[in-house]
């Protein structure tokens, strides 16, 4: 019985259970659960300061990376010319550079402006995306620059109440006290 693997190299599997391919040798690839590895498999990558799970496809394998989605790690694989269905773990080095460079400077890579995750800046008015550290410190940076200025927003954010408008009679108390508590005694 054979299958197609993402290498597109059709495995059987013998009676004895040992994958054999017809375009390497059993020496050059292990099999891992389902997944047929290749000597130069990692299965830790490290990307923008996230550790990245090697067995993932790498397109849900970039999303390990905060202010990375699926749509923006779509998008990235596919300007960088990356098979969708290759592992994170068989990614070269020049492909990891590339996908680092694609993410720091999407607009060079034409990636229309309202793809991006940080759309005119306060400060600089600039298009980028963030991720990572870098998306930590710019939310704290907002939410600071709101508390400031005494904006309706940023008094919320201080106050640790609800900021869009949700009602806040019965829900999100958040360990408070909730009903009515009677004296004792009587």
């Amino acid at each position: 019985w054979t299958k197609l693997f993402q290498s597109e190299a059709v495995v059987s599997t013998q009676s004895t259970g040992v994958p054999c391919s017809l375009f390497a040798t059993a020496s050059q690839k292990k099999k891992m659960g389902s997944l047929v590895v290749q000597d130069n498999f990692q299965h830790i990558l490290r990307l923008a300061n996230t550790n990245v799970m090697g067995r993932r496809r790498v397109m849900y394998g970039l999303t390990a990376i905060k202010g990375i989605g699926r749509r923006f790690a779509n998008v990235i694989c596919k300007k960088a010319d990356i098979d969708l269905n290759k592992r994170a773990g068989e990614l070269k080095n020049k492909d990891m550079d590339k996908i680092i460079s694609i993410v720091n400077h999407p607009r060079q890579f034409k990636i229309p402006e309202w793809f991006l995750n940080r759309q005119r800046d306060v400060r600089t008015g600039k298009y980028s995306q963030l991720y990572s550290n870098n998306l930590d410190t710019a939310l704290r940076e907002d939410l600071e620059r709101l508390k400031k200025i005494r904006l309706h927003r940023g008094i919320r954010h201080m106050w640790g109440l609800r900021v869009r408008g949700q009602h806040t009679k019965t829900t999100g108390r958040k360990g408070r006290t909730v009903g009515v508590s009677k004296k004792k005694g009587g």
